[in-house]
């Protein structure tokens, strides 16, 4: 016998609940169920308080299993990615301080930190995000410069002032070549593309665990009562509910989770955008695995214009001061700087960051992203596919309507929140979108926009807000002081659109623009005073 199974063909009926059994005549009218059909039952009304509990249970159970399993894929993969892109930050600086070690020895090893600093600054953009690379790596260009140019020119001193006037020509003068300019590019769009990437899945948790606790309203809560458990109490036990009554049902109770559709739908297009290019130009693997080697490339052309670099800083920023005699030949022997670079051979070097390589990450995280599109629309119809919640979609004429056991004659209703006007199943007020909703397609559409910024090459600024967090965890699976998608952003729309797109690029209907216009102005002033 299972718990809630109504028993007939005697005297009474005995129904049992989860811990209680109670006694109830044989067809005895149900004038005192306030949810459930009125007729014949074996409900009492404690019986049908508890199966109105349950019932609220099994729908939080079923959204959460389907919203639990794609908050695990972003937050897999987003620790996936971070592990990837720190390894391989911590192997280019390894390598690149052995080939140094081997070939300068001790004169690296005096100036090492200069390379240290660097990766610290990578590191810390990748980490933090309040580094501007291209300042950075200017000014480790300008400091490489100020060390070559002493090791060159061993035979003079030189103060501060004049290694200062010495940085000022790097732009002018190109003594390391055309590499400085390349690598930049190349890293500034690496960077910005492979952060903002592993930002993007970490948000993308963040929404899907925040958005997958329902609480259902008191009209969703009578609805579903009515829908899983009042046939119980008409003995009914294993007659489940028509598939297109529970898709009524819990298009009304997931209405505001509808309107995440669209701007979700916009912030996945935008994911597989910048994932194209980390397959392409963008490819951190690509500028990381071999910089120590471009590096290399930049000294040995310092090196072979050492001369010509020398006479015109020495016009621009006067005659240096020799040495005193003695002192020239100890520190030309202190500074030999005729080795070189061994040739670079790729295959030498396997990727190793993470056991993976980026493209094997990125070609997993673009067939997940497809697979999540459309998933706050599709909601609905994957909880009533579960079968504990409805009949197949074959089965229409053997299956509970909410009345008995017969066809549900009602059309489907439509996604969103300004579609269930018409909802015959679940009273739902329309002119009342959810405020944590609304935050969510903001956070989504902020994102979106960085996104389309990384794609184009553009640098994202993110402000680290951990001063003021609030301590909620984003079930992302960050592991900083803080999560991603808790950083500051202006959340300001493009200049130029109208109310209209406004609102529907929300994901709303025109029939509940007036008033989100208003709620997103509220939410706007609300979210500037937590940002400060």
């Amino acid at each position: 016998m299972r718990e809630g199974d109504c028993l007939t063909g005697s005297w009474t009926n005995w129904c049992f609940t989860s811990t209680v059994l109670w006694e109830v005549g044989l067809g005895r009218p149900g004038d005192h169920l306030k949810i459930c059909p009125q007729g014949s039952t074996c409900c009492s009304q404690e019986m049908e308080e508890k199966y109105s509990l349950q019932s609220k249970d099994d729908f939080k159970s079923v959204v959460s299993e389907q919203c639990n399993h794609l908050q695990a894929v972003f937050a897999s993969r987003y620790k996936k990615f971070d592990e990837f892109f720190k390894e391989l930050l911590e192997n280019a600086e390894k390598s690149l301080n052995d080939m140094f070690v081997k070939t300068y020895g001790h004169l690296y090893m005096q100036n090492s930190e200069l390379f240290k600093d660097l990766f610290v600054e990578l590191k810390r953009y990748y980490v933090v995000g309040n580094v501007n690379l291209e300042e950075m790596l200017n000014d480790f260009w300008a400091r490489l410069l100020e060390r070559m140019f002493r090791l060159v020119n061993s035979q003079y001193h030189f103060t501060d002032e004049y290694l200062e006037c010495v940085s000022k020509y790097t732009e002018q003068l190109k003594p390391f070549g055309d590499v400085p300019r390349k690598l930049k590019l190349q890293v500034t769009r690496a960077f910005v593309a492979a952060r903002t990437f592993a930002q993007g899945l970490a948000v993308a948790g963040d929404v899907v665990n925040k958005v997958s606790v329902v609480n259902p309203t008191a009209q969703c809560s009578h609805a579903l009562l009515k829908m899983i458990y009042c046939s119980h109490c008409r003995g009914l036990v294993t007659v489940k509910p028509c598939y297109n009554y529970c898709s009524n049902i819990m298009r009304g109770c997931l209405a505001n989770q509808g309107d995440l559709d669209f701007e979700w739908n916009n912030f996945i297009d935008a994911m597989l955008m910048v994932a194209e290019r980390l397959e392409g130009p963008f490819n951190i693997e690509s500028v990381m695995d071999p910089i120590d080697v471009k590096i290399s490339d930049a000294i040995m052309n310092m090196q072979d214009n050492s001369v010509q670099v020398s006479q015109k800083v020495f016009q621009g920023c006067g005659p240096p001061k020799p040495l005193p005699a003695g002192r020239i030949s100890r520190s030309i022997s202190e500074s030999a700087f005729s080795a070189r670079f061994r040739p670079h051979h790729p295959e030498e070097r396997p990727t190793t960051a993470a056991g993976t390589s980026l493209d094997r990450l990125v070609t997993d995280v673009k067939e997940k992203l497809k697979q999540a599109k459309k998933f706050w629309s599709s909601l609905p119809s994957n909880v009533c596919n579960d079968e504990r919640m409805a009949a197949g979609n074959g089965n229409e004429d053997d299956c509970w309507n909410g009345k008995g056991k017969s066809r549900y004659l009602f059309a489907v209703t439509g996604n969103g929140l300004a579609n269930q006007g018409n909802n015959p199943e679940v009273q739902v007020d329309t002119s009342k979108p959810d405020i944590l909703i609304l935050r969510q397609i903001m956070a989504l559409r902020v994102m979106t926009s960085k996104m389309k910024n990384a794609y184009n090459g553009n640098d994202v600024d993110f402000f680290d807000n951990s001063d003021e967090s609030s301590g909620e965890g984003s079930g992302s699976g960050c592991e900083y002081q803080q999560c991603p998608s808790e950083f500051d952003y202006n959340a300001t729309d493009h200049a130029g659109k109208s109310a209209n797109e406004k609102a529907d690029s929300a994901g709303v209907r025109p029939g509940a623009q007036a008033y989100l216009l208003t709620a997103f102005c509220i939410l706007f002033l609300v979210m500037q005073r937590e940002w400060r």
